[in-house]
């Protein structure tokens, strides 16, 4: 008689990079309210960018930390932080990250996840993440195995201490209404995804789905100068299958290093394998044949420009040579 074990699947740094991150400020998640933040402030939790420690810095509480951190708790009990997610969606992942934390990080952790409507205070709290324990200025991954879309999840700290980062990392749930007209399929509030690119010395192509127009050339997709013959690309993925109507490719702020020109190929993917995907999308077909490109403009490709190949899950932006794109929009009907 043979017996079948099931193997829970790794999540660490490189899966996480292919999921958006629910919690991320820059698409409107907040901190609802917390137990005690009297070192700091819990939504420098939600900063984007990698906690940086200010040697010297204080303020009126001390050392300034990037991150939340209580005060030292001379009672029972535990610390919490609850946080609305800018993007409602199912949480396949976590970072707990304490860097810079050393003499003063959480002993454990654990993760509370709830999902309510519009105006409805946060309730009904389901345990996500067990307890685990944390150590010293270092990230902390760990996939979640519970089903169910979240709106919010409530980060506890036990028994006290500082926290630098939390990433929530997940896949969007787009409401049913915005689904029943044409959309902006990349869009990352629509689920869009960067799951890989050639370079990123420069800038990560994450950015490329975020909303908006870049707001400079830190807020792009940048690559080096190309030394050798071939060119630069990356992988995006739709947050839904669909078909596209319109494509927009935006240079914002890239004047002297804007790519010359661009081609953007797609496929129907049926098995969302990030690093099979690269090696298939050498072979996928033309959406979008060679475009010249200009710096600092919006170039718009209307449908009659577009290779027609049905429905759609993936894109690969090719960029020749090298060079800087700020934003692409993948305009079209979710299927």
């Amino acid at each position: 008689m043979s017996t079948t074990t099931a193997i829970t699947p790794v999540f660490d740094q490189t899966v996480a990079a292919t999921y958006v991150n629910l919690a991320d400020e820059r698409v409107g998640t907040q901190i609802v309210s917390v137990s005690d933040e009297f070192f700091a402030a819990a939504v420098r939790m939600l900063d984007p960018k990698p906690a940086v420690f200010h040697p010297g810095r204080f303020d009126d509480h001390g050392q300034y930390m990037e991150g939340w951190e209580s005060r030292r708790k001379r009672v029972a009990g535990y610390d919490w932080c609850i946080v609305q997610l800018g993007l409602p969606g199912k949480i396949v992942g976590v970072d707990i990250d304490t860097s810079h934390f050393t003499g003063n990080y959480p002993v454990a952790a654990s993760l509370d996840a709830c999902y309510v409507k519009n105006g409805e205070k946060p309730d009904h709290w389901e345990e996500i993440l067990p307890a685990v324990t944390l150590g010293p200025s270092a990230h902390h991954y760990h996939g979640i195995q519970v089903k169910g879309n979240w709106t919010h999840v409530r980060l506890n700290i036990y028994p006290d201490g500082g926290i630098a980062r939390l990433r929530v990392y997940g896949i969007v749930q787009i409401p049913d209404d915005r689904l029943k007209q044409e959309i902006d399929l990349l869009a990352i509030e629509n689920g869009g995804r960067a799951i890989a690119a050639s370079d990123e010395h420069y800038g990560n192509p994450w950015a490329l789905l975020r909303p908006g127009r870049g707001i400079n050339m830190g807020d792009g997709w940048e690559t080096r100068r190309r030394r050798t013959p071939g060119n630069e690309w990356c992988i995006l993925a739709l947050g839904k299958r669909g078909r596209v109507s319109r494509i927009i490719v935006d240079t914002a702020h890239y004047k002297g290093n804007y790519p010359d020109r661009c081609i953007i190929q797609a496929a129907n993917v049926t098995i969302d394998h990030s690093k099979s995907v690269v090696t298939q999308s050498m072979f996928w077909q033309t959406l979008l044949p060679e475009q010249k490109l200009s710096m600092d403009a919006i170039h718009t490709y209307e449908k009659n420009q577009l290779n027609d190949l049905g429905l759609i899950t993936h894109i690969r932006v090719n960029i020749i040579p090298d060079g800087g794109l700020s934003r692409v929009r993948l305009i079209g009907r979710a299927e």
